[in-house]
């Protein structure tokens, strides 16, 4: 398992275990967070650069969600 923060790693847990909601379409969720935290004026640009980075390069990867 990759260093996810204990947040992370809470919900990694609650999701394999049955106890929180699965997202089928995982992938486009990330983008479409990710893309949500990019456009957040209130977060230091330095974070909304790394996530429109990720939203970006994650968009033109060969994913699938169908």
């Amino acid at each position: 398992m990759y260093n996810y923060c204990e947040k992370t790693k809470k919900l990694i847990n609650l999701i394999g275990s049955g106890n929180a909601a699965y997202v089928p379409k995982a992938i486009t969720c990330a983008i479409n967070t990710l893309d949500k935290i990019a456009a957040n004026k209130n977060l230091p640009e330095n974070v909304r650069e790394e996530a429109a980075y990720a939203a970006a390069n994650l968009s033109l990867s060969d994913y699938k969600d169908d």
